[in-house]
Order: C-alpha cells, then structure tokens, then sequence
C-alpha cells in the first residue's frame, strides 16, 4: 500500500468521479455501498473534506445517519464497471451487494465502515456537517432536470481521516 497526502488524490477523483466510485456505509450489523458519480475534493473548517449527495429515499441514506461515517473508493480505471452498474440500479435492503458482486469489504483503518477490496484509492471519512436540500434554493433548470420527482439529497461534508491506494 502506499499513502500520499489528500492533495494528492484532487486530479484523480476530478477526473474520475463520474465515472462511478463506490460509497459504503456502515451500521449496526448492515454494511451497504451504492455507487455515486457525484463528489468533491476540498478543505473546509481548516480540515481535509469530502463532500458527497445521498438521496433521502436510498437505504444508505438510513445507514449513515445513524454511523455518521462513510468510506469511498474509485476503482482502477475501467475495472468493476459491471459492480458499479449493479450497485447504483439495485437497493442493498433486501439484497447483499457484495455478495452478488463478489465485493470483499476490507476492514477500514480509522472508521468502523469497511473500503471495497478490489477497490484502488479509498478515502475513510467521518461525517462533520450535513444538510438537507431546500429546493427554494436550487436553479429551476437542475430541479427540473435532476429531481422531477422531488426526490432531494441530503449533503454531507465528511472529513477524511485517511486516504490512501491498495492495489
């Protein structure tokens, strides 16, 4: 394994974000990832932070308001695309992801949330601030093009406590 530092990692996740990454979360006994192709890189409140959207109708959503926490991992290049289609099409309510995908969760170092093995750089995050959307305040444009059915996001700011690449 090998660690940089968290500027280190800006260019790949900018470039490579949309093109999926997996988000897990942790609770209880219940451990779910979902794919995400929304995210940013940045340093708030002097503190290193990743910035992701969940839908308040997503499992995971229930799944981080209790754990507060989060890891994210991007895969190498064009690897796990079918596990990223699965995971973003289908609810880890009544179904084990990582089963069906032959994902291994992998112990996180900091965080009780476990990184997806087969994964390339991770990102262990705990949650600082979180917001839900008030769509008085979003461009009609993007609310018609991205919530039609007024399934709104909650935001959430998490601190990265470690990132670093595997593989």
């Amino acid at each position: 394994m090998s660690k940089k530092s968290f500027e280190d990692y800006y260019d790949i996740v900018l470039k490579n974000i949309s093109k999926g990454a997996f988000l897990t979360v942790a609770s209880d006994e219940r451990i779910n990832t979902m794919t995400i192709g929304w995210g940013s890189l940045g340093h708030l409140w002097g503190k290193p932070i990743f910035m992701i959207m969940v839908r308040k109708s997503r499992y995971t959503y229930q799944l981080i308001e209790k754990s507060n926490e989060f890891t994210v991992t991007l895969p190498e290049d064009n690897d796990l695309k079918k596990e990223l289609i699965y995971c973003g099409r289908n609810s880890g309510r009544d179904i084990n992801k990582f089963e069906v995908c032959g994902l291994t969760p992998v112990k996180g170092r900091l965080v009780k949330t476990p990184i997806i093995g087969e994964g390339k750089i991770h990102f262990e995050c705990q949650v600082v601030y979180k917001q839900e959307m008030d769509p008085v305040n979003l461009n009609l444009e993007y609310m018609n093009k991205w919530y039609p059915d007024e399934d709104y996001h909650c935001i959430y700011y998490g601190e990265v406590l470690s990132v670093y690449q595997t593989k």
